[in-house]
């Protein structure tokens, strides 16, 4: 179960390909090596760095905690993450620096503590000062937290998705107690694992290419019960830092240990971070793994565990020391002196307090050995007391003497998991698992009384670590191979007397210098140099369990790292970009073609003046439906050298079409495009000589219904910007735009009953008031089959007056909606002007010139409905309507019911009143068909050619007006489809047909 997302907060800085820049041009080394696009622009900058970088420093807070899914958790979080509570310093062998506030002599006591425990309230004890550093003196707070919901649940565990209400839980928690001003920049969650990165108000703007992912490693190996939560960022535009938070396989036997280690090195492998630009603005080509960082941070519940000894002499033995935080009462107090009495044979009250005696004897039964430091005096040079190191009885001598039994520092050291470099501070703090919930140092009393261990960890690595790491390994590769090739030659054999070999050398148990030390981690600032070739110091300040949180059988623990690094100052960055650009322009004046845009002349007929100033653009002005609108601008070279000038794709949102231009507008150059484009990005290229010049018609043209339909709404504008790309030279940057007048046609005919006096242009934005219904049908329908009866009439009459042995119009089956005459000049003003009148509510009639014959008037007319009816939204018979219908045909035809034209009319009707608009729609279509059919079919006096004519013209208007007036799918089954166009085609029949014709 792997995943990938980019962080919903990535603030800093952002390359991107931007056009107007200058791209650089192989083949031209007088020239500077970055020219003309962002990226090498960047790459300028980025080579004056050294003006820019400045020294920063930060202190990184990293915290883990297990919080086992328990209710009130989320309310220590703030307590012991943010304010630095809940240390115990007599469990905590560091050295604390009193914060001022108060020195801590009215700390609650650990019996109090317990017994006023409360899930609703933090369990901290009060009057603490906070002994490690937080609030606004850290600059990244980092969070790791595990089973933040209960991850041993089934349920839980196999989800197909994250629940993310804990993780808004858990959220509000830690910024109601995070400084004001903090910034959220990464967060991810997997089942039970989160992982929250806040930064101080000024680190937060520094924090760039933020980009997290999820891998699972639990059931089946990728489910996210169990696994890793992964954030990557880069801070100051220098420095990568990458967080883990996990939870690794639990469980004490050696398959537990052995699949501990292989979720590990899952996350390794798999989880992969989105691509990032360097400094340089280059793009990697893939994206980074874990082990690309400068710093690496791995943390949380790692699961591993004490071997080799009994889980029981161990408890007992911490207990020895837990057991002194409590006062002579309270529960965990005589649970732990009753369990120490019953190892040792005594009765509680007769329990001593020589923690020196009792520790050294389980030390000696389990054969229990710890490191002394002989470099240390045996005392104390001030007051004369014993070194803890040198003390049998101190808390330190007892867990040096269990670390070595630690299984996580064996697999670092034999290299089978966490051994490429990780390391870990000083460990100078009780192990963090099993503990009684509610108590302090009462380790686990269940039945299974679970052996403590140090399942929490906080791991970190550096570039310095891992190459380290890497250049041993090649060293002992080296060392096996040529040892390999020398027993090949005889040399070597184990036959060869032993005394003979120098020394012997075996990686595999050679190299005690890995072992664990606990003061390996003390020392002060290392000097790690990073990817990017910047200098960065890191040091380990603190490194602690918070034992005095109750509310968890974990101990939530932390580190604070200082970082000392160095960053972009963005005001100091700004500074040499723009030098950059000034030296980049005045190289590019010179070198690199030029070309001017003029945008002509034009003066429309409705009055509309534009200026020919190429700053404001080319303005179409008024623009209407299918009503084409042209303008030109001329390209001139105005430079010394050829210019290859051509319109690139431009830069639009995910939602709008790309290309060259936006589909409504079409680009015409007045001449051949070139035969060679591949030196542009452009699509097609013009290659103009100096002093010449080329002229391009754009031009405006709106049909697309669903276009028309978002600018009548007001979702869209005629506005866009085209990108001339002159190759090697600067681009140009010409804006679009053009005033949209709202159009009757694209519109539903529920809106189009609402529509006022005066047409859909009454009101400046088209949009009409509410006003409630107001026709009964669309004006618009009403009026152009009215025009469409009357002009059919008068064309018919007219013709049989005037004309002589020429064809009728009519002879066209399905005229006036088909005919063979041209679509000429005057016939597309005419519909324009038809389209105008509809808009407008003006009569249709002054639509058209008065040369213009009766029989093209009709003709315009017929092909304006046809149009108008294809634009409607919802259909005369939207798609609702025509299910109740087709469900009724259906029937029909599944019962051979037989019906007459009258009883089908009836059922139809029926089912298209239930909208009374569509249906007075209907009626004025098929009525108005009917006229038409009848008209035309009078003209043949013999009965029989009559029929045939009439069955003609029924069957072309049924094909043709079922095709727009119904808006409904057809299936993609050919035998469906072909039936559903049968029945469309029969609800327009059965209305224009003769009654007793079937």
């Amino acid at each position: 179960m792997s995943s990938s997302q980019r962080s919903e907060v990535s603030p800093g800085p952002q390359i991107r390909e931007t056009p107007g820049a200058y791209p650089s041009t192989p083949g031209e080394p007088e020239l500077p090596s970055v020219v003309s696009s962002q990226h090498s622009l960047s790459k300028a900058v980025y080579e004056r760095r050294a003006e820019y970088i400045v020294p920063a420093k930060i202190r990184i807070k990293v915290g883990s905690w297990n919080v086992a899914a328990l209710p009130g958790t989320e309310e220590d979080i703030g307590s012991w993450f943010v304010d630095g509570k809940g240390i115990s310093k007599s469990l905590s062998n560091l050295s604390f620096e009193s914060n001022g506030t108060t020195d801590g002599r009215n700390l609650e006591g650990v019996s109090h503590q317990e017994a006023r425990r409360s899930k609703k309230k933090s369990t901290v004890p009060s009057n603490d000062p906070g002994l490690v550093p937080g609030g606004d003196e850290i600059g990244l707070y980092v969070l790791g937290l595990q089973e933040i919901i209960d991850v041993s649940s089934a349920t839980e565990a196999l989800k197909p998705y994250n629940d993310p209400w804990p993780g808004r839980r858990w959220k509000q928690a830690v910024e109601d107690a995070l400084p004001e001003g903090y910034v959220k920049v990464a967060e991810q969650q997997l089942i039970g694992l989160f992982l929250l990165i806040y930064a101080a108000p000024r680190i937060a703007p520094t924090i760039s290419s933020v980009s997290t992912t999820s891998t699972g490693t639990g059931l089946m190996g990728y489910l996210g019960n169990k696994g890793a939560v992964v954030a990557r960022l880069v801070l100051g535009e220098t420095t990568r830092l990458v967080f883990i938070n996990c939870h690794l396989a639990a469980g004490v036997e050696k398959g537990n240990l052995e699949r501990r280690n292989w979720d590990a090195s899952q996350v390794l492998s798999r989880a992969k971070f989105e691509p990032l630009y360097n400094g340089a603005g280059e793009k990697e080509e893939s994206g980074e793994y874990i082990g690309d960082e400068d710093f690496a941070f791995w943390f949380g519940d790692l699961n591993y565990r004490l071997e080799g000894m009994p889980g029981d002499d161990v408890r007992r033995l911490l207990m020895l020391h837990t057991k002194n935080e409590y006062g002579q009462g309270g529960p965990s107090r005589r649970k732990i002196s009753a369990e120490l009495a019953l190892a040792n044979n005594q009765k509680p009250s007769d329990v001593s307090e020589d923690t020196e005696k009792k520790s050294h004897v389980f030390r000696h039964r389990h054969h229990i050995h710890y490191r002394s430091t002989t470099d240390s005096p045996a005392t104390s040079p001030s007051d004369g007391t014993l070194d803890p190191s040198s003390d049998p009885a101190s808390l330190q001598t007892t867990l040096a003497s269990l670390l070595p039994h630690d299984q996580l520092h064996q697999q670092m050291r034999t290299r089978k998991a966490f051994g490429d470099g990780w390391r870990e501070g000083p460990i100078n703090f009780l192990p963090t698992y099993k503990y009684d919930v509610g108590s302090v140092g009462m380790f686990d009393s269940s039945e299974k009384k679970r052996g403590p261990s140090w399942c929490d960890r906080i791991l970190y690595r550096t570039r310095k670590d891992k190459l380290a790491y890497e250049e041993k390994t090649k060293a002992e590769e080296t060392v096996k191979r040529r040892d390999e090739e020398l027993k090949s030659h005889g040399i070597g054999d184990p036959a060869v007397d032993q005394e003979e070999v120098l020394f012997d050398y075996d990686p595999a148990t050679d190299g005690d210098d890995d072992a664990y030390d606990p003061d390996a981690d003390a020392e002060d600032l290392e000097m790690v140099k990073t990817a990017a070739g910047f200098e960065d110091k890191i040091h380990l300040e603190y490194y602690t369990s918070h034992q005095r949180v109750l509310s968890s059988d974990h101990k939530p623990l932390d580190a604070i790292f200082t970082l000392h690094y160095e960053a972009v100052d963005p005001d100091l960055k700004a500074k040499v970009q723009q030098e950059v650009a000034r030296e980049l322009d005045k190289a590019e004046n010179e070198r690199r073609p030029a070309v001017t845009v003029v945008v002509d002349y034009h003066h429309d007929h409705e009055g509309e003046s534009r200026s020919s100033s190429s700053q404001e653009g080319v303005d179409f002005g008024n623009v209407r439906f299918d009503s084409p609108k042209v303008r030109a601008i001329t390209v001139a070279n105005t430079g010394r050298v050829p210019a290859t000038v051509g319109f690139t794709d431009r830069i639009v949102s995910a939602d709008k079409i790309g290309g060259a231009a936006p589909p409504w507008l079409r680009i015409r150059f007045d001449r051949s495009a070139d035969e060679d484009r591949s030196a542009s990005e452009a699509r097609e290229v013009y290659t103009l000589e100096p002093g010449d010049a080329t002229n391009v018609e754009l031009t405006v043209h709106v049909k697309d219904f669903e276009l028309v339909r978002s600018l009548n709404e007001g979702h869209a504008s005629l506005e866009d910007v085209l990108v001339l790309r002159i190759h090697n030279g600067r681009d140009h940057f010409l804006p679009i735009h053009a005033t949209w007048l709202p159009s009757s046609f694209g519109r539903s005919i529920g809106n189009l009953v609402k529509v006022p006096d005066g047409g859909v242009r009454r009101s400046q934005d088209g949009h009409e008031k509410s006003q409630g219904v107001k026709w009964s049908a669309p004006r618009e329908i009403f009026r152009l089959t009215e025009s469409t009866e009357d002009l059919v009439e008068r064309a018919i009459a007219e013709w049989g007056m005037t004309a002589g042995d020429e064809n009728p119009p009519w002879a066209d089956i399905g005229w006036p909606f088909i005919t063979s005459t041209r679509d000429d000049k005057m016939a597309r003003n005419a519909k324009e002007r038809i389209r105008e009148a509809l808009d407008n509510d003006t009569p249709i009639s002054a639509a058209f010139p008065p040369e213009m014959d009766v029989v093209h008037r009709v003709e315009a007319v017929a092909e304006t409905l046809l149009t108008f009816l294809s634009s409607l939204q919802d259909g005369v018979i939207p798609e609702n309507t025509w299910t109740d219908l087709e469900t009724a045909l259906s029937e029909r035809e599944k019962s051979k019911t037989h019906l007459s034209i009258e009883d089908q009319r009836m059922q139809i009707l029926d089912i298209l009143t239930a909208s009374p608009a569509h249906s007075t729609s209907f009626t004025f279509i098929t009525t108005m068909l009917v006229k038409i059919i009848n008209e035309i079919s009078s003209q043949t006096t013999d009965p029989k050619a009559r029929a045939e004519l009439r069955k003609k013209y029924e069957d072309m208007y049924a094909a043709m007006f079922s095709e727009v007036m119904v808006k409904a799918p057809l299936s993609t089954n050919a035998k469906e489809r072909r039936a559903s166009q049968n029945r469309r085609k029969r609800v327009i029949h059965v209305f224009i047909e003769e009654v007793g014709e079937s």
